[in-house]
This record gives structure tokens, sequence and C-alpha cells, in this order.
């Protein structure tokens, strides 16, 4: 089945066009036939495709007023491109959407309908930046391909199993009963994915594997999985609880916001932006948001600010990795992934630096020389939990949740 995977967003549309069956899955043989990424929707958009799944990237720009004129584009280039293996519409089989936010209501993955639309909509006060893109999206497809079948994969859907102690907040209850404020999670996709990959690559049960998965990159999260269920993860909320992100703060004390609000003059609105786009790696260093530069400097220039940008997001890390310890009551294995999780090994040596007590032991050489892109374990025979480097492919899971729906396969969260 050919599947056309979207990641909707406000100014911009990622795709993948993803071959997959039940037969394809169980052999990790998906095939990805296409991708790319579409920014600045609503004028002259920047476009990147690439066909097959390893041909070259190629660019170019188009006017593209908004999401429909974007996915029209995209099914066009589809059709026209022959390395696709799409001749007509009629190729595209389903369609699968990346949904940010399913409130309680979705815990898994669901085909499309009017319902599930307003589902979503529903969620749009807890998303505001997200699911009405989402929507936008879903309401394109089936103005461009009819009654193509279209499925929502959410990405707090994962983390509905978390325990009642774990999702509320220490807050009146009465607050949760009428507004719903609570734990929610985020990356729930991509900490589903890399635990039953962990579980694929190592021979492992669900029922007897207890992992901790940190998706690190831009945004950043951790989950504790306990028999392939979330038991807990850093993000709350909003995604902005939790680790040191790019520019994010992740935890602090609450009683700041006020104390700054009246100290800088800063409406709320200022407040979140603050929050959201001025603070986390950028907010400390004072140079930027990426990893990679911050790294360089540190290694070129002994940039005091930077070093210690990257000393704190590594703290906040290894905290909350001793904290699902507990909660899980120790673990098989630490999975990296994201950007940052699998590509700065240096980052990983910070992280897991003294945790010796632990009985986790990394072979520096592995982890500093393991490629990019590549699944490996990086800590030595002896180490008492495992440490896997296991990069994320949220497309190809929601590819697969897609087939399995509209192939009417139970789908296994």
């Amino acid at each position: 089945m050919n599947v056309l995977v979207l990641n909707a967003g406000s100014s911009t549309l990622k795709f993948q066009l993803i071959r997959t069956d039940a037969e394809l899955v169980t052999t990790d043989a998906d095939e990805r036939r296409a991708d790319g990424a579409i920014e600045r929707i609503g004028g002259e958009a920047v476009i990147t495709t690439r066909a097959g799944d390893s041909g070259p990237s190629r660019k170019t720009t188009a006017q593209l007023k908004d999401l429909r004129a974007a996915i029209d584009w995209v099914i066009r280039w589809l059709v026209a491109t022959a390395e696709t293996g799409v001749q007509s519409v009629r190729d595209i089989e389903a369609v699968g959407h990346r949904v940010v936010h399913g409130g309680e209501r979705f815990v898994t993955s669901v085909l499309i309908d009017a319902d599930v639309i307003a589902g979503i909509e529903d969620m749009i006060e807890l998303a505001p930046l997200h699911n009405p893109a989402n929507v936008r999206g879903i309401e394109a497809v089936s103005q461009l391909l009819g009654e193509v079948p279209q499925a929502a994969v959410f990405d707090t859907a994962f983390h509905q199993t978390l325990p009642e102690h774990a999702f509320l907040y220490a807050l009146p209850y009465g607050l949760y009963r009428r507004h719903k404020i609570r734990r929610y999670g985020f990356h729930g996709t991509s900490h589903r994915y890399v635990a039953h990959r962990y579980r694929r690559l190592t021979g492992r049960s669900k029922e007897g594997t207890n992992v901790i998965s940190l998706h690190l990159g831009n945004g950043a999260s951790v989950c504790a999985i306990k028999a392939g269920h979330s038991v807990d993860t850093s993000m709350g909320f909003t995604p902005l609880e939790g680790l040191i992100m790019g520019t994010r703060s992740g935890d602090l004390d609450p009683a700041i916001l006020d104390f700054v609000a009246h100290k800088e003059g800063l409406s709320d609105a200022a407040i979140q932006t603050l929050l959201n786009k001025q603070s986390g790696l950028l907010g400390i260093s004072g140079i930027t948001s990426d990893m990679r530069e911050l790294l360089a400097e540190a290694a070129e220039n002994d940039d005091r600010r930077a070093w210690l940008a990257i000393e704190m997001f590594a703290y906040r890390a290894r905290k909350y990795i001793g904290a699902y310890l507990a909660a899980l009551g120790g673990a098989d294995a630490i999975l990296f992934t994201g950007g940052i999780g699998e590509n700065a090994s240096a980052v990983r040596s910070l992280i897991l630096d003294e945790m010796d007590w632990a009985g986790i032991a990394i072979d520096t050489t592995v982890n500093q020389t393991l490629p990019g892109g590549t699944d490996g374990r990086i800590s030595t025979e002896d180490s008492r939990i495992e440490v896997w480097i296991i990069p994320t492919n949220e497309e190809v899971l929601i590819a697969r949740d897609t087939m399995r729906l509209v192939s009417g396969i139970p789908v296994p969260y």
C-alpha cells in the first residue's frame, strides 16, 4: 500500500510517500519512495524534494497561497516523478496525518471521519498552533483526493497510558475536571517507534522490557516505557515542560514568571515568547539554539556560556534518567534518538557521565564512531543497562498505523 504521510504546520508541510504492508512491517522493509518539505507557504514557498530512498535532494520555489495549494503541488510532483512509482492519484492509496494533540479522547490512531475531525477541532484550545493546520491538511486531502482513506496519528496518544498519579498536577482537582489540565506529553510517536525498534533489534518481549527513551533535538523529551507502555514523560500540559531545549526553558519555578513580568514590564504574551522562543540553549549561551554550533564554539573558542548551555542540557537529562530509573524500578536500556541524541556523541557522554552507580558503562570508541543514521549499541558488554542509538522514524510508524487501520489490522499501542 502506498501511504502519503503529511505533517502540516501553519506555514510548512513535510511529507513522505511510503510503501508498506503487513508483510513488509514484519521485516522492517517498508520502502520510502519520496520525501520533502515546503516552507513559507502563503507566498513564494521554498520546496525541497527527494525521489526514492537515497536520491539527491532538489530545491525549487513556487507561489503557494495556502496549505491546500501546497498539498496539491506535492500530489502533482509525485505523479510527474517516475522514481516515486506513482503514475496517477489512484496510486496514493491512503493518507496518514501527524496530529499533535488528541487530548484524552484519542488513545490510539484512528481512521478519520467527521466525528474525528470534530474531536481534533475540540483540542484546538490545547494546541492552537498545530491542530488547526492538521484539520486544514485533512480537509485539503478530501478536496483533492476524494474518498481516499485518511488516518490520524496523535503525538499525545502513546502517553494516554500514564497513571493518574503521573499525569495529574498538584493543583485543585477541579481544574482537571473542568479544564482537563494535566500532563499530556508529546513526541509519543517517536518514543513508541524507538521502543518497538529496540525490541525488534534485541528480540525482547514487549511485556518483559523497560526502557528510557530520550528524544533529543530542538524539542526534547524523555519517556519511561514499561512493558511497551508510557508511564511517565517529561513534557506536560504543553511541550514547554521538562528538558532544556533549543529555545524552550523546560522546568522552572512558576513564581519566576510574575517576578520577571513585574521587573521587566512584560505582558503575558511576551512571557510566553520568552519561555518558548528566547530561552533554553539560546538563552543560556546567548549564541545559538543549535547544539552543533554550541559544540563547535565550545571546542574552538572555549566559550564559557556555550559550555554552560551544554552542561545544563546534559545535567537536566541525567536528572530525568535517574528519576525514571526510580519510577520504573530499573531499566533494560536507555535509548537515544532525535538530531542531538543520534549525532552528538559528546552530549551522550556528558549525560551518562558519573552514572556508573547505575551500572552504565559506555564504549567510548563505539559512541564516537558509530555512523549517523545507524542503529547500534554503544554500551560495553558488561554494562548492566544497555545504551543504544536508534534513529527515529515517525513517518514510517504513521504509514504503518494508516495501513493497519485501512486493512482492518489492530494497531499495536
